[in-house]
């Protein structure tokens, strides 16, 4: 189930729809649906807490975002944990995408959303958590412009 910012929640399908409406209520702007994922581990119980945001953004002009979290055992390593919150930002991206398929949603761009960069300990990561993304056929993103995984994701793990 994924959560709003208002304490909704809501299944896939019902994201979608979500997405939709908002889409529909302007058609003449631009959108973007982006999916970014975060961590972060906590204790006493050695597990790693994942966040992974649905963001749709009108372009220069607002959005709305749903958000879940997963629970998983401890990881590790760092590039452990990265290549997780990859692999979930691109389970729910082909999830989102099987749904609106079905629908009749206007039409967005899309990308995902990667918690690394240049400065710090994943910058040796950014070719291949990219190569992945594309691999898949998808726009990637990362810091300083991957505001799904780094801002909106990290506000709740």
């Amino acid at each position: 189930m994924f959560n709003t910012p208002y304490g909704l929640k809501l299944n896939i399908t019902q994201v979608a729809e979500e997405i939709t409406r908002f889409m529909k209520a302007n058609p003449q702007s631009r959108y973007k649906i982006v999916i970014g994922s975060d961590s972060d581990g906590f204790e006493p119980a050695n597990l790693i807490d994942f966040v992974t945001a649905i963001v749709v953004c009108r372009v220069g002009n607002g959005g709305r975002y749903f958000w879940r979290r997963t629970e998983l055992g401890k990881f590790h390593t760092l590039r452990g944990r990265i290549i997780q919150e990859v692999m979930l930002s691109l389970k729910t991206a082909q999830e989102i995408l099987d749904v609106l398929k079905t629908m009749e949603a206007p039409d967005f761009d899309f990308e995902i959303h990667a918690d690394i960069g240049e400065k710090g300990e994943t910058k040796t990561m950014i070719s291949e958590v990219v190569g992945m993304i594309r691999a898949n056929n998808f726009e990637a993103r990362t810091k300083p412009d991957s505001y799904a995984a780094s801002n909106v994701a990290d506000r709740h793990v």
